[in-house]
């Protein structure tokens, strides 16, 4: 982004003046931009009006005192091109085009976004098709619906890709702290990744929510949240829409179970992006981010004043990875003192009702067990009476109020949470956030809301120390060629990959193989309508002796055939019998238009795709990442010692896994996709059993 368009971006967000163009949706517009507290000079361009929305207006554009540094833009599309061009030449700032009738719409309207695109020069435009965008730190809006929200100094700056979506979020009771929302429709100009880029530094954004339904150019967004990262500002992400992405490479099983939400999954973990699935988990993530920051690791303090809300506590806390870890016998004697003798010392500790709302008794505890626990984060839970039913409400504040100064005071992360969401009134989360403690809706939410700020924690020192390599794109292959399962164990022996010793010969010379070979051995039929060997069954395993190679090689023939009789072929591969494994792995690397090349991993063997054990990862990848990767997988118990098993060397699993990777990585413009399954596992090394390798053609 140029310089000129930054300083206009600087515009567009912080106004001088405002200039609305339109009729009806203007008006609305205008007083979403009053709403906001807006102090600068508002004008209005309308041909046919005199006044709208109480404000003088003027017939067209070049009429305006000045060039403004903001519009909202609500006309027709067609005219739209002509505003913008006419706008460019006055040296506006920037634009929200509410307009629409666009791409979204039809290819005429594409064609009219490329025109509106052409039309900018300098200025920046956020649409067209899209709300708009609120300022809440320096109280402006462009924005053509009701809006609320509100903003303490601070917040989270929110981008979405649905307009209805973000006017929701501006809706809920959940007090999240507010820097701006972005709604950015069609990004005919500035999209999720320019706006990441231009907020990531403004030091009132503590954390960045993105509503993505796709992306358009994932290295440059790969780019600008690893600056965000290194900025120190967490990204929260709920990715929704399931459409298939890039070429869809479907021979092999990895193929299925690298679909594109895993590939966004993996561009997430590359870059410390936070993966949520709901929108409520949304906006408690990054509530509890933008009051209380994200906690170095996952020990936490629990507090209750009720058995039932400890247990719920741990039992979600345990599931989830948090570690609730209990006192010693010295730290036992003392809270016993300060606890009624009912109380057991435990965390989650329930302090009991016999000193509730006593901010007298119930302060020492926070304290003293804040103190001793040397937790690094801690939590209390707290449902508060409804409406017309306070009459203790004063009681639960007390020792809210209690918790707040005692944890302000050790400086650990805080919060308090309802156990139902909606058990916490406006005014309690106000009084919470005004003290520097997360007010948060719901035990699972805060929760999960705990892990991934410290799982962001983690990630950003392990990212930062390590870089990743930028991602390696590659034209899509138009046509591709499958090799025979010989041919591409050549390839992967070339490369120095484990393969059986095996032979490929026509049929003619299996007698003569049979006699030279060692047993017990295996036999596979070789053509290009056999990728999946099994389900045409063209494997045959465990032959004992040359007689059996032979039989198995005619009844192999009479399978095939009824499978397909295109399928059949004269030639076979034969090998020697490898050694049963510790466990079986599938490994495949695979070619996408928008990711580049990504690795999968998964539980191997002909149930790959029923079992769904796999991972994937977007290459280049350090060693670590792998080895992450792998010990993420349920198979990975296999490789540890497993009811008495040898235990597999990792470190030799995760060198023959990178070795593959840079083999992929060297040969990227003539391999689309490299399948192996299964990989047989052992105490001491890999072997490659079966392997598919599609190759670029022409």
């Amino acid at each position: 982004m140029t310089p000129a368009k930054r300083q206009n971006f600087e515009r567009l967000l912080n106004p001088r003046h405002i200039a609305f163009v339109g009729g009806a949706d203007a008006v609305v517009a205008v007083g979403e931009t009053r709403r906001a507290g807006f102090q600068g000079q508002m004008w209005v361009v309308n041909p046919k009006r005199d006044t709208l929305a109480g404000i003088a207006c003027v017939p067209q554009l070049e009429d305006l005192p000045e060039a403004p540094d903001a519009v909202f833009l609500a006309i027709p599309a067609a005219a739209v091109s002509d505003a913008v061009r006419r706008l460019a030449q006055m040296g506006a700032g920037g634009i929200v085009c509410y307009s629409a009738g666009f791409g979204e719409a039809h290819a005429a309207g594409r064609a009219l976004e490329e025109d509106v695109r052409a039309a900018l020069g300098d200025m920046v435009l956020i649409g067209p098709n899209c709300y708009g965008l609120i300022n809440y730190i320096g109280k402006s809006a462009l924005w053509p619906f009701a809006h609320g929200g509100s903003c303490p100094g601070y917040g989270a700056a929110i981008i979405t890709q649905s307009g209805m979506f973000s006017s929701d979020i501006t809706m809920s009771q959940r007090s999240l702290p507010m820097a701006y929302m972005m709604s950015v429709g069609n990004q005919a100009d500035l999209g999720l990744t320019e706006l990441v880029d231009l907020l990531c530094d403004r030091e009132e954004v503590r954390a960045i929510g993105l509503h993505i339904e796709g992306l358009s150019d994932v290295p440059a967004f790969e780019r600008v949240s690893l600056k965000a990262l290194q900025a120190g500002k967490p990204i929260v992400a709920l990715k929704t829409g399931r459409s298939a992405i890039g070429q869809s490479l479907t021979l092999s099983h990895t193929g299925s179970l690298a679909g594109s939400n895993e590939l966004y999954e993996a561009l997430f973990a590359r870059t410390g992006i936070i993966s949520v699935t709901n929108p409520s988990q949304f906006l408690e993530t990054l509530k509890y981010l933008c009051v209380v920051g994200a906690p170095d690791g996952k020990e936490v303090l629990g507090f209750t004043c009720s058995g039932g809300g400890a247990t719920m506590l741990a039992d979600h806390g345990e599931a989830i990875g948090l570690r609730f870890a209990g006192f010693d016998a010295t730290a036992q004697d003392v809270l016993a003192d300060l606890l009624p003798p009912i109380a057991t010392v435990s965390n989650p500790l329930d302090y009991t009702t016999p000193i509730w709302g006593q901010p007298e008794h119930t302060r020492p505890v926070f304290a003293k067990a804040l103190e001793l626990a040397q937790a690094q984060a801690t939590v209390l839970v707290q449902d508060y009476p409804a409406p017309g039913l306070d009459e203790t409400e004063q009681l639960y504040l007390n020792d809210g109020l209690a918790f707040a100064e005692a944890a302000a005071k050790t400086g650990v992360p805080a919060a308090i949470c309802a156990t139902i969401p909606e058990n916490m009134g406006a005014h309690i989360r106000e009084a919470f956030l005004a003290r520097g403690v997360a007010p948060m809706q719901g035990i699972h939410e805060t929760l999960n809301a705990i892990r991934d700020a410290v799982w962001w924690s983690t990630a950003r020192k392990r990212i930062s120390s390590a870089a990743p390599k930028p991602l390696i794109l590659a034209a899509s292959p138009i046509h591709t060629r499958i090799l025979s399962e010989a041919a591409a164990k050549d390839r992967l022996a070339d490369a120095g990959f484990p393969v059986p010793a095996g032979r490929q010969v026509p049929g003619e010379e299996l007698a003569s193989a049979a006699r030279d070979f060692a047993y017990p051995a295996v036999l596979k039929m070789m053509g290009p309508a056999l990728a999946h060997k099994t389900e045409a069954g063209a494997v045959a395993l465990n032959l004992s002796c040359p007689d059996a190679l032979l039989k198995a090689a005619d009844d192999m023939r009479d399978a095939v055939a009824r499978y397909s009789d295109q399928a059949v072929t004269d030639s076979f591969l034969v090998e020697p019998m490898a050694a049963p494994p510790l466990a079986e792995l599938v490994v495949g690397i695979r070619h996408d238009a928008q990711f580049g090349l990504a690795m999968t991993l998964g539980s191997g063997g002909v149930l790959v795709e029923l079992v769904g054990d796999a991972v994937s990862l977007l290459l280049p990848a350090i060693p670590e990442d792998i080895e992450d990767a792998l010990n993420g997988l349920r198979v990975a118990r296999l490789l540890e010692g497993f009811r008495g098993q040898p235990t597999a060397d990792k470190n030799a699993v995760v060198a023959a896994l990178c070795a593959l990777a840079d083999f992929a990585i060297a040969h990227v413009d003539e391999i689309a996709e490299i399948e192996i399954n299964p990989l047989f596992v052992y105490e001491k090394g890999v072997m490659a059993v079966d392997a598919l390798i599609q190759t670029c053609e022409p």
